[in-house]
This record gives structure tokens, C-alpha cells and sequence, in this order.
């Protein structure tokens, strides 16, 4: 179990942690808080094994995941179920725009992990602020591979966890476009890591907070002139 993951068994326990806690704090919506954290866990466990080779040889393969990495995707989620346990107490309205927010963030660090992973393959990496060809795997960097397998992540979990459960294709491309935006975003503060600045769990909390921002501001500006 712990290989299927990529975990080790620190990182195992504080994934186990953190899911029994999304489902408390999430109440009502604590199975989709639960399962979408777990699909994005699963799926990043699979792009992860993908030309595991090739990634070696380029010496950007990191198969063993511990207890940081899992909170330095996870803090944002906990962050925003936190939120959204408050919300329950006081508006649903609220409590509904925090859970999209959530999706978003999920949606951020699996296109995050997709673009990691598979766009290390693509030969031809660029620094994202500067435009300069760079290394493949060096923080900041992107690539059309990249982008593309992070936008069609971003897609993935709108849709399942966006468009079936709520039903809205507006909500559907926000989710989506938040995701992406995220992605991006986790470019532009690895460029800073790269360069002395933040560290890997700055950059993903920046990575997720950034999709949630985006999610709730849009969703909130849908939801009193569209929705």
C-alpha cells in the first residue's frame, strides 16, 4: 500500500491524518473533500511511476514521498475545510462558495503534479519569467508538455468533482481555469526557490491558495450576477 502511493510510513500516517480530518471538517461535504484529496494522492502516485527511467536518469526522480510533502499539499485543503467547517455555523451560501474554492485547490496541485511529472519529458523547458531554456525539473520551469498535461488535470478534477457534483458548467470551467491559474502560479514562486527565495512548501501552498482566491472571488462575483 505504502509503495502504491509513493508514501513512506510517516507520509502514510499524516495522509491517513489528514483525510479522517478533511471528512470531520468538511461535515456534509467531508466525503468529497475526502475523495477528491485522495484522487489527486492516487493520481500523482501514477503520473509519479510514468518513464520512471527517463526521469532518473535526468535525476528528477522522486519516488518516496514523507510527512512534509503530504502537508505541503495538503495545508491549503485543511485550510479551506477549516474555512468551510466555520462557514457551516453561520451561512450556506458561503459554505457553498468555500467548496468550490476547495475543488479548485485540488484541482491546482494535481495539475501542479501532472505538469511536474510528465513535463520533465518534454526536452525544450523554459523559465517561466524569463523565457530562458533551462534544465528540465528546475523549479519555475515550464514546458508545452507541462502545460498542457496541467491544463488537462485541471479539466479532470472540474469535472468529476466540479460539473457532476454541482452541476454547473460555469462552476465547471471556474474550477478549471482557478486549477490552471494555480499551476502557473506554482511556476512563478519556483522561480524565486530556484533562486534562493521560499522553499517547496511555500511554492505549493502558493500554488493551491492562489486557486482558492480565484475561485472564491469568481464564484462569488457568478453567483450575485449569473448564477
Amino acid at each position: 500500500m505504502v509503495s502504491v502511493l509513493t508514501l513512506d510510513k510517516k507520509g502514510l500516517l499524516s495522509a491517513v491524518l489528514l483525510g479522517l480530518l478533511l471528512l470531520l471538517l468538511g461535515r456534509s461535504e467531508g466525503p468529497l473533500f475526502f475523495f477528491s484529496m485522495l484522487f489527486f494522492l492516487i493520481a500523482g502516485a501514477a503520473v509519479t511511476r510514468i518513464k520512471a527511467s527517463r526521469k532518473k536518469v535526468l535525476g528528477v526522480h522522486d519516488p518516496d514521498r514523507g510527512w512534509r510533502n503530504v502537508w505541503a499539499n495538503g495545508a491549503v485543503p485543511f485550510f479551506v475545510a477549516v474555512l468551510y467547517f466555520i462557514s457551516s455555523f453561520v451561512d450556506q451560501r458561503a459554505g457553498t462558495a468555500i467548496t468550490v474554492a476547495y475543488i479548485a485547490v485540488v484541482a491546482a496541485i494535481t495539475a501542479d503534479k501532472f505538469s511536474s511529472e510528465l513535463g520533465v519529458l518534454d526536452k525544450k523547458t523554459y523559465m517561466l519569467l524569463t523565457a530562458q531554456r533551462i534544465r528540465p525539473g528546475t523549479s519555475g520551469g515550464v514546458s508545452v508538455l507541462g502545460l498542457v498535461f496541467g491544463l488537462l488535470a485541471a479539466v479532470l478534477v472540474a469535472g468529476v468533482f466540479g460539473l457532476t457534483y454541482f452541476g454547473s458548467v460555469a462552476v465547471f470551467v471556474l474550477i478549471a481555469a482557478a486549477g490552471f491559474a494555480g499551476d502557473l502560479v506554482d511556476s512563478v514562486f519556483g522561480y524565486f526557490e530556484d533562486k534562493g527565495t521560499g522553499n517547496k512548501f511555500t511554492t505549493n501552498v502558493a500554488c493551491g491558495a492562489s486557486a482558492a482566491v480565484v475561485a472564491l472571488v469568481v464564484y462569488s462575483w457568478l453567483y450575485l450576477y449569473l448564477i
